[in-house]
């Protein structure tokens, strides 16, 4: 694919071009033909708008974490989004320790499995804390017990939580089911190797100690909702519903304005002599006829085409017709 060239770059070619400091038949001759290696057993799915709006959403979903890790724990914790980057999915398993924590998950309505992977040192370090400790003491990579896992289960089930609160700006999900936790992770085989995922890498500080939380979304699951995961959509939903509701709210506040309506019968000309000499039973002429509809005015504007008629005793008017404000004449 060809380098696109900037403005300035464009420029300056052209300036070269008329000048006659470079000739065509050079620039054709100079210019090679680029090809880009394209690995077809790992497909780049996700766009660089995929990828930044899952930037943008795991971000804040760093911020509310470490506030919940914090408040668990109680002590000081900073969650970081290190990266956002498209691999496959054997390269996502080649890359975790064993033993970890992997916990598989659903978050409808996105489909299939997604998973959260607990580095080891956090997990022992949060266990650390919760039995007691300052989670400070070094940490030795060991198999992890039935109650280390009950306990970081409980524990990863609150911030899997969490993710419904951080997607909400782009898509309302479901409260996310845990449907199983492994500590192996070659055992867990809900995906085929090349299958590609999109990687969102946190760093956990606890002190002056730092490790690692992984989330792993498979394009798959999220391949029907791809047309939200732009950002200029994120935006333009939230511009359309606040013009509507904008527009809601004008509504509601015209609905209770007064505005005059008048049923005009018709209209004639008169000179001031006949105009003075009118009295009670004079029949005055005018210009439309009994069976043709009449003109309906809101202001001074007309509006609608009526037809006049009788409502038990009292005289009404009855709507028939909008008026194109284009056209002079009723057809």
């Amino acid at each position: 694919m060809a380098e696109v060239l900037s403005q300035t770059e464009i420029d300056a070619l052209l300036s070269a071009l008329s000048s006659g400091e470079l000739e065509p038949d050079q620039l054709s001759k100079d210019e090679e033909h680029k090809v880009k290696l394209y690995d077809f057993r790992s497909p780049q799915k996700f766009s660089k708008d995929h990828i930044r709006t899952l930037e943008l959403i795991h971000d804040n979903y760093s911020r509310i974490i470490s506030n919940y890790l914090s408040a668990q724990l109680r002590t000081n914790i900073k969650v970081r989004i290190m990266s956002v980057q498209q691999i496959t999915y054997e390269e996502f398993i080649h890359s975790v320790p064993n033993p970890t924590i992997l916990t598989v998950f659903k978050m409808a309505p996105l489909s299939g499995s997604i998973l959260f992977e607990a580095n080891p040192e956090f997990v022992l370090r949060v266990i650390d804390i919760l039995l007691g400790g300052n989670g400070t003491r070094e940490v030795k990579v060991r198999e992890f017990t039935d109650i280390d896992k009950n306990i970081i289960k409980k524990v990863n089930q609150d911030l899997i939580s969490n993710l419904k609160l951080a997607w909400e700006d782009i898509l309302q999900v479901g409260e996310p089911e845990i449907e199983n936790l492994e500590t192996n992770p070659a055992l867990n085989q809900t995906l085929a190797p090349n299958e590609a995922v999109a990687l969102i890498t946190f760093s956990v500080e606890m002190g002056n100690t730092s490790s690692f939380i992984n989330i792993c979304i498979p394009y798959l699951s999220i391949e029907k909702c791809l047309d939200k995961l732009v950002v200029q959509y994120w935006f333009k939903q939230g511009d359309e519903e606040l013009i509507q509701e904008s527009k809601d709210k004008l509504k509601q506040r015209l609905n209770i304005v007064d505005v005059d309506l008048k049923a005009v019968l018709g209209s004639t000309n008169l000179i001031v002599d006949d105009f003075l000499k009118l009295s009670v039973g004079d029949v005055i002429t005018l210009d439309q006829k009994i069976d043709k509809p009449i003109r309906l005015d809101i202001g001074n504007d007309s509006y609608y085409y009526a037809k006049v008629g009788t409502i038990g005793k009292n005289k009404g008017v009855q709507v028939i017709d909008i008026k194109d404000k284009d056209v002079e004449n009723y057809e």
